[in-house]
């Protein structure tokens, strides 16, 4: 796997995530009691034998920072090469907004990837939650002759994505873009990528002349409307991509079913994150926990079912959470009851509450509240 580095892209914070996304990318998003979204594209390219990766950010980026450091829990903490973190240092200085497209995100570090010194590139999105096996995924890419393999996913996905049209011969023939529902004889694109460096550099180039910024709708289709090769790999165990706060609150319930959690946490391909120090979580006496992932260094003095619970949160006496996610260090007063709330950072809930969302419609507690 020497021939290979890994781009992430870390810089979208995606509106239909609200609050969640007020003071972080959507790569940051904690996950699963412990994790955030980028550990698990992250764990793909470390468990890959892939340590040289950078990581595109723009802005909103400080929560990224502190969760991956120098890259040390995904062995990405090297002297040559390892983690590099990406900001936008290749835009015209009156750039001030967004990046128009995931090809500008490139041109914008286009002197980064023309100094890389490997055959292929691994392209991937920080908001991915699947754990992919890419060592499987570069095999079969070098044994096509394709300059790009995209990886695909075998569920429809619910929310705003791309598909790629097969023909016979197994290569691509057309992409179509923003789908919603399921399109026969199409594939839904996990945006994950194994990619030739020189037909990448070809991309960035073109579109760059042709002032084009999109990936998909304008460098994917002008690479194969001039006959460029782009071959598909199924990923056939559990993934979903976080776009909206109904995608990031059925991934985190999704999880506490142990077939989807064995599917997303195989042995052979572990999740690396970065550690936080604590005790073990403390359970009263008449505390209950059905059904629950709960991190460490917790006080569960009430009653859990179907949640999930961040470090360092006190549960009070009393309190009855249902279906919830409350995020690190949040405070649930006693015989409070919480059912459907997303809770993020540092929130406390006073006691006697009673606060009802929907599993269509949770409702969202922004970072540090009180209420």
């Amino acid at each position: 796997m020497n021939n290979y580095h890994g781009i992430i892209f870390a810089y979208k914070s995606y509106p239909e995530l609200r609050e969640l996304v007020a003071e972080r990318t959507a790569a940051s998003l904690p996950i699963c009691s412990r994790y955030r979204l980028i550990d698990f594209s992250l764990s793909s390219l470390r468990n890959a034998g892939i340590v040289d990766v950078g990581v595109i950010m723009q802005r909103d980026y400080q929560s990224l920072l502190d969760h991956l450091g120098s890259g040390k829990p995904w062995d990405m903490s090297r002297r040559t090469g390892g983690l590099r973190m990406l900001p936008p240092f290749g835009l015209p200085a009156h750039h001030r907004g967004d990046y128009s497209g995931t090809i500008e995100a490139l041109n914008a570090v286009s002197s980064y990837i023309e100094e890389i010194p490997k055959k292929y590139i691994v392209l991937m999105i920080g908001n991915l939650c699947a754990n992919i096996n890419l060592r499987e995924v570069c095999r079969v890419h070098e044994a096509s002759d394709a300059e790009i393999t995209a990886v695909c996913a075998n569920y429809e996905p619910d929310v705003l994505h791309n598909r790629y049209v097969v023909g016979e011969d197994g290569y691509v023939m057309q992409v179509l873009f923003d789908r919603t529902g399921p399109s026969q004889g199409s594939m839904p694109a996990l945006e994950c990528y194994i990619i030739n460096k020189d037909t990448l550099l070809r991309m960035m180039d073109r579109c760059r002349a042709l002032d084009k910024y999109r990936f998909h709708q304008d460098a994917i289709t002008m690479f194969l409307r001039e006959g460029g090769k782009m071959g598909t790999y199924i990923h056939r165990t559990y993934a979903r991509v976080i776009k909206d706060v109904d995608g990031y609150y059925a991934a985190n319930m999704d999880l506490l079913n142990p077939v989807n959690r064995n599917s997303l946490f195989p042995a052979s391909r572990p999740v690396r994150t970065k550690l936080e120090s604590g005790v073990s979580t403390y359970y009263g006496t008449e505390a209950v926990s059905k059904n629950s992932l709960v991190a460490d260094n917790c006080i569960i003095e009430g009653s859990l079912e179907n949640c999930i619970v961040f470090t360092g949160v006190h549960v009070g006496k009393g309190a009855v959470l249902k279906n919830c996610i409350i995020m690190k260090d949040g405070v649930v007063g006693n015989d409070t009851h919480l059912d459907y709330v997303i809770a993020d950072k540092d929130v406390t809930f006073s006691s006697n509450l009673a606060i009802t969302g929907t599993q269509r419609l949770p409702i969202v507690v922004p970072k540090g509240s009180e209420v």
